[in-house]
């Protein structure tokens, strides 16, 4: 009889569980969605040349260390993509967005969407920008080699 005790409030605990997750899910959707919505109000193009980009932890990236104070502790730890860019007269450190990382060339000159110090989208000012190939894995690589 105890056993089903146990289970019994095992089941309940997992269960009050999950529902909180779905209400804290759904407030960070709302935020997520709230914050994206700012983003695209304040983003601007710019041309800049890429200088140099690299995944960083933020105490190294050359951010103002205003921007370091502002980020949660948990985020201090992990790395960014982290783009030295130079606008106008300027070299300015940014953060790029990790789905847009890949697509920034090194060394050349792109029109960025900036919203502050975030670069959100880019385009190749002369010419498109290529994708680089991905890195295939190694159940893929040997399906090539046994079609060949």
């Amino acid at each position: 009889m105890k056993l089903w005790v146990v289970l019994l409030i095992i089941l309940v605990i997992l269960i009050a569980a999950l529902i909180a997750l779905y209400f804290l899910g759904k407030r960070a959707e709302k935020r997520q969605a709230a914050q994206k919505e700012q983003i695209e109000a304040t983003k601007q193009t710019m041309s800049m040349l890429v200088i140099d980009k690299k995944r960083l932890p933020l105490k190294q990236s050359g951010l103002p260390q205003m921007v370091i104070d502002q980020t949660p502790k948990l985020m201090r730890r992990s790395k960014l993509p982290i783009v030295k860019v130079k606008v106008g007269p300027k070299i300015v450190t940014m953060i790029a967005d990790e789905k847009i990382f890949e697509l920034i060339p090194v060394k050349k000159e792109i029109k960025a969407e900036v919203s502050g110090l975030y670069i959100v989208g880019v385009r190749g000012l002369r010419g498109s920008l290529n994708a680089p190939q991905k890195k295939q894995s190694f159940f893929q690589r040997m399906k090539n080699r046994i079609q060949k």
